[in-house]
């Protein structure tokens, strides 16, 4: 093993494996975003790298988000955080959360 320097992320860091009985499909509007390229590409990269996420997009047109989850590593309130908290915590808000099986 290697460690990475201080405030660097590791170049390879494995994601858990999804468990399809656990799959849930999120849907949920995102208010804020001004763009497709720097806005919507970049909250659906961090959705789609997020451990326990199978897959994630973003349609700016329609300000929604649909995201494949593993239930049991994720849930609505952690893919809301991690929306809100992309760019400075303050642009994006998430709304209208529909998440089921």
């Amino acid at each position: 093993q290697t460690a990475s320097a201080p405030g660097e992320k590791p170049a390879t860091e494995a994601k858990a494996t999804i468990n399809p009985e656990n799959l849930q499909k999120a849907t949920f509007t995102i208010d804020g975003m001004t763009c497709a390229i720097g806005c919507a590409k970049t909250i659906e990269k961090e959705l789609a790298e997020t451990n326990g996420v199978q897959s994630a997009t973003v349609d700016f047109d329609k300000k929604e988000a649909t995201v494949s989850f593993d239930s049991a590593l994720q849930n609505p309130e952690s893919l809301t955080k991690i929306v809100e908290a992309t760019a400075d915590g303050e642009t994006y808000k998430v709304s209208n959360m529909v998440a089921a099986k």
